[in-house]
């Protein structure tokens, strides 16, 4: 359940027509990390990670990018960090959260906010490594796959962290009733 909802999310702001003009190279401002950060709260790390993997495997079938160079080597590492390590780290919010024992709502906003990070990391290697023929003429591909990599990420960090507070507030992970004050 919690995968498809993460590809309707994913796909419904992909359509926003901000992300087409701000992102022509690939990348979407998206809640749609959000069902794998609470899956990974309710099910643990393990489940996360293994529901992050399904993710990717959905996200290659339904519209994969080919990076410029066509090598087998290039479309490995396209898949592998642009996929796999890309949406695999999601399901490891569960593990970021769990060092903040007691204080579980912050646990879940910084769990959430970390995997974001992670998830941009993999990025930028992608793009320092795959995509670099994108940056403009004369610009370093690394400095041009952190900016435009964060352009994205951070706006997605951002909102996943605040929404993933909000949802576990509304409704605890690890009980599904309301959290309880403590």
């Amino acid at each position: 359940m919690m995968l498809a909802l993460a590809w309707v999310l994913d796909f419904v702001c992909a359509l926003a027509p901000y992300n087409n003009i701000l992102f022509p190279a690939g990348g979407t401002i998206t809640v749609g990390m959000l069902p794998l950060v609470y899956y990974s709260y309710r099910h643990g790390a393990i489940r996360g990670i293994g529901a992050g993997i399904v993710f990717s495997a959905l996200q290659i079938l339904m519209g994969w990018y080919a990076p410029p160079a066509g090598t087998w080597w290039a479309v490995a590492l396209c898949v592998l960090l642009d996929y796999v390590v890309a949406f695999s780290v999601l399901g490891a919010a569960a593990l970021f959260a769990r060092l903040f024992g007691r204080h579980r709502l912050v646990g879940y906003g910084v769990g959430a906010f970390a995997v974001c990070v992670l998830r941009y990391l993999a990025s930028v290697l992608s793009g320092g490594i795959l995509w670099g023929t994108y940056a403009p003429e004369g610009m370093n591909p690394w400095i041009y796959s952190l900016a435009y990599n964060a352009g994205y990420m951070i706006p997605n960090a951002v909102l996943t962290a605040a929404l993933a507070v909000v949802l576990c507030r509304l409704l605890d992970p690890l009980t599904l009733r309301p959290m309880k004050r403590g």
